[in-house]
């Protein structure tokens, strides 16, 4: 019997296709990583009967990156990443262990299914599968083929029993196409980041961005949302008037005319007009026409028009979208969410897909109508030959989905039925009047059969007011006649499903990327999500753009990145050279380099207007080891350090508050400890900032605080603080917060873990004494008098945190489970972690778990 690997992208989806082909009848277990589980069952495969093993990765299994000594922002010439640097693929998430995981269930196969996604990326994957797989697998015997890929678009019994009975082979040069992209945005956004963050970080204070980045395509992205705020800055208004008159057809009733000319900006003009028309009494109808209209049902929808919508109609950000659409994907509730096709194949089962929604109560009605009457062929769209159009594979309600994944999945839903549905016709009456020698016109509408626009009503004709009966030659006297002045108005600021439309106009991103470098600007603090989730630019986002303007324009236009595209959807289509298309656009891209760095001071004038200077920012706040002056505490991202007189600059831990340490200095270089806390809930420590940018010891590495410094001797050190060994990581040691009295606590060095215990404790100090059961550090406790939880009135105990059983009711781990020998009644000595190198042995932790849409959508369609 043969055995057969089968391996998905996601875990869930491995899940629903491993029940799908083995019909329910699979046994499942954990793989060795924890993340991903193996289904088992027999069947027969290629006419032969086989033992199935479906499991998963999570994503891509290995990244680019580096090799070590590049990786060094201080060390290495940014300009050396364009070609000296070389890379290698690294483990993606390398707690997962991913490699030996797929090699452990690999190992004695004969065959491998790759069910990884129908796109590039999936096809990149497929190939990191095999890297991995293939030197365990057992040996064809001969030209026997062993490798297979599946191509599926939706997670139905259908689409994948027809994947399994026309499996295909991997595509490698898609998968080339996206490592030549990983490379390029490796290589170009590293080399144009490190410089651009080093030089602007080490002169200016209140940049308030922790990283200056660039990206080929991030770049172009932000471009049009600055472009856009560039023309409202510049925008002047005009004045400009119109002519607005009034007819009576009925006593009762008035008809507004709009002028022929729409608008004069000139109010003499303007005037001459209202006093030759105003001498007229009477309109006269000139022509009445009548025409029937068509408002053409929508085109199947695809990833850019679905990321559109759910940011200009239902409020979702592009990528937050995008992955609750990948969420009903792998739950089997739509296709494919990503999709650049507009167009159904021809053996396409809409009838089977409008089946499934006969019942739901919200469209119902209009299925049922569709399936007796007959559906309408959607419109001829673009066929990418990708994958099909976003289609609802399966019926949901909202309280199975919930919030947004209802939301989103109803939308789908509706389009999918609009664009079966009857176009919405409507017959247009348009009467021509003359006013003395001016022209004006009305327009009414009427529908005849709404079509499309009872399921998507937001489409849907507005009701105006009926056109009085007339004929040519007809009289109507004028009502009122008058000049209404008006003024140009600037365009508003870019909205997320405006920005999307012009990065798919100008080829800037694929479907899949589009919602990433969107949200990189935001969160690079480039631009911010205003109100209609409109994009306004920063003062950092406005001045890197027009920066890149002055040095060099195809920094930002999107026309390099454009033809870059191109070149690499050549490489997936066979039609270009890897190594080539690498070479020849890494050449442009370090000549640009080279000319940015020469020519920086053009981008520096423009940020000397915007920010100020190191030196005239922050607050004095510790003394310099060096010349004893106060430094100054930057707040603003990456918060640091900055001692003027030396003009030296010290970085700080992120993401938390920083205070003096009691005026303590270390030991080391003279410099006064600061204190970093992540909040009364969190972690604190003291570290000293030249310890923190330049580690004293050889087993220290730059960023770490006195908690995991090996001074032997000073008492903020780990040497002196150092309790136990933390089990929910491997190097971590829990260490005594000695600042965070009366509600003492410890926390480990490495992970988030805190242990809370000693409440209105006096003092806790660490002992050089160790637990001779677990060899964890002893600890000396000083309770105060009126609140000692110790038996006979005692104040003071000396014991292991984690057996002495005194102790043990008073330590509390708010976020994990005490897992420790004593505290299950387990007896005898474990090997503990010895003092070498300052750390403290002791007692394992185990971690515990801590407890109206109609009218948006009618107002961007609009």
């Amino acid at each position: 019997m043969r055995t057969v690997l089968m391996v998905a992208e996601k875990p869930s989806l491995a899940q629903s296709i491993a029940k799908i082909l083995s019909r329910g009848n699979m046994s499942s277990r954990k793989g060795l990583n924890g993340a991903c589980s193996v289904h088992e069952y027999t069947g027969s495969f290629i006419g032969q009967s086989a033992h199935f093993k479906m499991t998963s990765v999570c994503g891509h299994v290995m990244t680019l990156d580096f090799i070590g000594k590049y990786n060094s922002w201080d060390k290495v010439d940014p300009a050396e990443l364009f070609s000296k640097a070389p890379t290698e693929k690294k483990e993606a998430n390398p707690k997962l262990t991913m490699v030996k995981f797929l090699q452990v269930e690999g190992r004695g196969c004969d065959c491998i299914v790759l069910w990884l996604d129908c796109d590039k990326e999936g096809e990149n994957i497929c190939f990191e599968v095999l890297d991995a797989v293939l030197p365990v697998m057992n040996k064809p015997c001969g030209t026997e083929r062993t490798i297979y890929r599946a191509k599926f678009s939706s997670i139905t019994d259908t689409d994948i029993c027809n994947a399994m009975n026309h499996l295909g082979e991997p595509n490698r040069n898609e998968a080339l196409s996206v490592d030549a992209r990983q490379e390029l945005d490796l290589r170009i956004g590293c080399a144009f980041t490190r410089f651009q963050t080093k030089y602007f970080q080490g002169k200016y204070g209140n940049l308030d961005s922790s990283l200056i980045s660039f990206g080929p395509c991030q770049t172009p992205t932000l471009g049009f949302c600055v472009e856009r705020h560039d023309k409202i800055q510049s925008f002047k208004p005009e004045t400009y008037w119109v002519l607005q008159a009034k007819v009576n057809p009925e006593k009762e009733s008035s008809l507004t005319l709009d002028w022929d000319r729409v608008r004069v900006f000139d109010r003499e003009v303007a005037q001459m007009f209202l006093n030759i028309t105003k001498m007229a009494k009477e309109a006269k109808v000139e022509s009445v026409s009548k025409k029937e209209k068509v408002k053409q049902r929508p085109l199947a929808l695809n990833t850019v028009e679905m990321l559109r919508v759910a940011s200009a109609a239902l409020g979702m950000g592009p990528q937050h979208a995008m992955q609750i659409a990948e969420r009903l994907y792998t739950q089997g509730y739509i296709s494919y969410p990503r999709t650049e096709t507009t167009h159904y194949p021809e053996n396409f089962d809409l009838k089977g897909c409008l089946r499934q929604q006969a019942n739901n109560p919200y469209w119902a009605e209009t299925v049922k109508a569709l399936l007796s009457e007959g559906i309408n062929r959607p419109r001829k769209g673009h066929d990418a030959g990708d994958h099909p159009p976003i289609t609802p594979m399966r019926a949901a309600t909202e309280a199975e989905l919930g919030g947004d994944g209802w939301r989103l999945y109803e939308y789908i839903t509706r389009h999918f039925i609009a664009t079966v549905s009857a176009d919405c016709k409507y017959l247009q009456t348009t009467i021509s009047f003359s006013i003395g020698p001016e022209r004006f016109t009305c327009v009414g509408k009427v529908v005849t059969s709404p079509g499309f626009t009872e399921i998507m009503p937001w489409h849907s004709i507005p009701l105006e007011e009926s056109l009085p009966h007339c004929e040519k030659g007809d009289l109507f006297p004028v009502g009122e006649i008058k000049l209404l002045e008006k003024q140009t108005s600037p365009p508003d600021y870019l909205t997320e499903a405006e920005l999307i439309t012009l990065m798919e106009k100008h080829g800037i991103g694929t479907d899949a990327s589009i919602p990433v470098h969107i949200n990189n600007i935001c969160q690079r603090n480039y631009v911010t999500v205003e109100s209609g989730r409109r994009l306004k630019p920063t003062n950092l986002g406005i001045v890197l753009v027009h920066g890149y303007y002055k040095i060099d324009a195809e920094l930002v236009l999107p026309t390099i990145r454009s033809a870059v595209e191109k070149q690499l959807n050549l490489i997936a289509l066979g039609k270009a050279n890897y190594h080539q298309v690498l070479e020849h656009t890494l050449d442009i891209f370090k000549r640009k380099f080279h000319y940015f760095v020469d020519s920086i001071a053009g981008m520096d004038e423009l940020m000397e207007v915007s920010f100020s200077p190191l030196a005239a920012t922050g607050k004095p706040l510790s003394r310099c080891g060096k010349c004893h002056r106060f430094m100054k505490y930057i707040q603003a991202k990456p918060s640091r350090l900055h001692c003027s007189h030396c003009d030296d600059t010290y970085s700080l831990p992120q993401n938390g508050t920083i205070k003096l340490y009691k005026e303590l200095r270390c030991p080391l270089d003279d410099f006064e400890l600061v204190l970093w806390s992540s909040g009364s809930r969190g972690k604190s420590y003291p570290l000293c900032p030249y310890c923190y940018n330049h580690p004293p010891f050889r087993d220290m590495k730059k960023g770490m605080g006195c908690n995991e410094c090996t001074h032997p001797t000073c008492q903020h050190s780990l040497s002196m603080l150092g309790i136990g060994q933390c089990v929910e990581c491997e190097n971590g040691v829990l260490v005594l917060d000695s600042t965070s009295g009366p509600k003492w606590k410890m926390a480990c060095n490495k992970c988030n873990v805190i242990v809370h215990f000693f409440e209105n404790a006096h003092k806790v100090r660490v002992s050089p004494e160790t637990c001779d059961l677990c060899e964890a550090a002893l600890v000396d406790v000083d309770f105060n008098k009126a609140k000692s939880p110790l038996p006979g009135d005692e104040t003071q105990h000396s014991g292991c945190v984690f057996c002495d059983p005194v102790f043990q009711d008073l330590v509390e781990l708010k976020h994990a489970a005490m897992r420790h020998p004593m505290h299950r009644g387990g007896q005898g000595k474990r090997q503990g972690r010895g003092r070498g190198k300052g750390r403290r042995p002791g007692g394992r932790l185990n971690p515990k778990k801590p407890k109206d849409k109609m009218a948006a959508l009618a107002a961007y369609f609009v």
